[in-house]
């Protein structure tokens, strides 16, 4: 399988395993990177961590011996695909982080977009090249990228199909931490930790205020926030939460 979806406690662990093509991205791999994702928003998983293969390459992009010869009509539903297969990964009601090792290019770099936060250790590198094959990023890259990095930035990478290292994706906001190599699941475990001992219903009325708000207005934005801080009050681990800290201990969440 060039998809793998396994389960570690409160981890989903999803790996791109293609190491002999740097775990380049074909439409088969997308489709089954579809069904793994409907499967980890029906677990108890708490957090989502993806990966690549080995420590050349988290993913180097779209298998471009795919795109080759095909009619526009195909090559846009190749592109549809992509977006809606991210679009999963990035709705899932749990947080998720790619670990970045190695190369995170075109595809690559879209689907590490689509997750809540990146981490990348020293020898990262990242991109958006499909301007030097007289392409543009289909799966997300052109939409994603501004709003993590900023507009000018952004035209910056998509235009000149420039590779940036990690120290400067760190500066730009592209990636949340920079840290040491070693077993990318490991690294993903460590930096996902400090999310996971939380409502489940907190944190996603979190994340869908955030990801609501940024594609509106900031009047709207606070409208959002307003009605989803209301619904937190009404669950039980609100209660909870508010009686721990009144009676100094820590809270023991139910999800509900």
């Amino acid at each position: 399988m060039s998809i793998e979806l396994t389960f570690s406690g409160p981890y989903a662990l999803v790996t791109l395993n293609r190491p002999e093509a740097l775990n380049a991205l074909q439409f088969a791999m997308i489709e089954a990177l579809a069904d793994a994702l409907d499967r980890v928003a029906n677990s108890d998983a708490r957090a989502l961590i993806v990966t690549g293969a080995g420590l050349k390459s988290f993913c180097a992009g779209a298998d471009i011996k795919e795109l080759m010869d095909r009619d526009l009509m195909s090559q846009r539903r190749g592109a549809q695909l992509g977006q809606r297969t991210f679009a999963k990964l990035a709705a899932l009601p749990i947080p998720s982080v790619a670990v970045l090792h190695g190369y995170a290019f075109g595809g690559g770099l879209e689907l590490a977009m689509a997750c809540t936060f990146r981490i990348a250790t020293e020898k990262a590198r990242m991109g958006l090249p499909e301007i030097k094959l007289g392409l543009i990023p289909g799966y997300g890259g052109t939409q994603r990228l501004p709003r993590l990095i900023g507009e000018a930035r952004a035209n910056e990478m998509v235009m000149s199909g420039r590779t940036i290292d990690a120290t400067e994706a760190e500066r730009w906001g592209l990636v949340n931490r920079i840290v040491q190599a070693g077993d990318p699941v490991e690294l993903g475990k460590s930096f996902m930790a400090e999310f996971i001992g939380y409502s489940k219903c907190a944190s996603l009325f979190a994340r869908e205020a955030v990801q609501r708000g940024m594609a509106t207005t900031l009047a709207e934005g606070l409208d959002i926030e307003a009605d989803l801080s209301t619904l937190a009050y009404r669950t039980a681990d609100a209660a909870e939460g508010m009686r721990a800290f009144i009676e100094k201990r820590t809270p023991e969440f139910k999800d509900g």
